[in-house]
């Protein structure tokens, strides 16, 4: 299971490693470097260049170039090939819009119907998360940041609920990336996501609903002037 999703369950001693398949590392690879913007917003993918850089031929990178295209993160252009997707601020407004209702929602049924278990699960990633912070490790600082969120709306309980937020929130990885770039906006965001870790650990659905949406409001103006 991906970083995007839940975790193991609390008692995974017993487990096997899982290992990824060739096709996993290249989508990861490329997903990352859409993120943190090597492969910037608008650019024309280079295949050749991206697949000697990755050491992978053309067929496995066109099939995880497949995949990405399918989460919305990159799109095929008549006449430009495979483009890295580019946001406007409408664009970006309508999507968080929409993730923050659909977080919103999760965040009460979440509050309401979760273990104990499920709850502690989250907010170990959430402390794992400010390990990260306290490191200046902005890209697995992000990716525990968007675990997070995914696994507010698995332990929601309404798999139709966590399917739509996962479509949507995989195209908005590189956008909210972007919204930590300046050390009082991160600062800002990492100070929500205590509040709304406090709020989630006291089973409080209406607060964490609250932070959520004024988290993701606070997004919309963090990133506004990369847009």
């Amino acid at each position: 299971m991906s970083s995007d999703h839940l975790v193991a369950p609390a008692d995974a001693t017993n487990l096997p490693i899982a290992r990824l398949t060739l096709h996993e590392q290249i989508v990861t690879r490329l997903r990352d470097m859409v993120t943190d913007g090597s492969l910037p917003s608008g650019q024309r993918i280079n295949e050749v260049a991206v697949g000697e850089q990755l050491g992978v031929s053309r067929t496995p990178l066109r099939e995880a170039l497949k995949t990405l295209a399918g989460e919305g993160l990159i799109e095929l252009v008549p006449g430009r090939g495979t483009v890295v997707r580019k946001f406007t601020l409408q664009g970006v407004a309508d999507a968080l819009e929409v993730l923050k209702a659909l977080e919103q929602l999760a965040a009460h049924r979440a509050c309401a119907k979760a273990t104990d278990a499920e709850i502690e699960m989250v907010l170990n990633l959430h402390r794992r998360m400010m390990d990260c912070y306290a490191a200046r490790d902005r890209l697995s600082y992000f990716k525990l940041n968007q675990a997070i969120h995914s696994a507010i709306l698995e332990i929601a309980g309404n798999p139709t609920l966590a399917r739509m937020h996962q479509m949507l929130q995989a195209q908005m990885k590189r956008i909210r990336f972007i919204g930590n770039e300046r050390a009082e906006k991160w600062a800002g965001a990492v100070a929500e996501h205590e509040a709304m870790a406090a709020a989630l650990a006291a089973r409080d659905g209406a607060a964490l609903a609250v932070l959520l949406g004024q988290h993701l409001d606070n997004t919309l103006e963090r990133v506004r002037d990369a847009l």
